[in-house]
């Protein structure tokens, strides 16, 4: 059974490697999806894979690498099949 969730996160989330971070935890936790900055200057991403490791992305994402202070996230019902998890370009 898969889920999918879509998180925008808000704060100090660009510049502070967090794309990248948090691709190496999706393939940690064998999730799929994408992430991307936005022109607001939140992090977007799309989160797909087993409950457990849905929420377990997620809870890494509300905190994010070192480096970043996430103020607040919105975490709504997401879409799409995924095969892998991307870093896309920014909006």
């Amino acid at each position: 059974m898969k889920t999918t969730r879509q998180i925008i996160l808000f704060g100090r989330v660009q510049g502070v490697f967090f794309r990248e971070s948090m691709c190496r935890k999706a393939r940690e936790l064998g999730v799929t999806g994408w992430v991307r900055n936005a022109a607001d200057g939140s992090v977007q991403a799309m989160v797909q894979g087993t409950p457990e490791a849905v929420a377990a992305m997620l809870a890494w994402a509300q905190t994010g690498p070192g480096r970043a202070r996430v103020e607040r996230a919105e975490i709504t019902d997401g879409h799409g099949d995924y095969a892998s998890f991307d870093r896309l370009d920014s909006l």
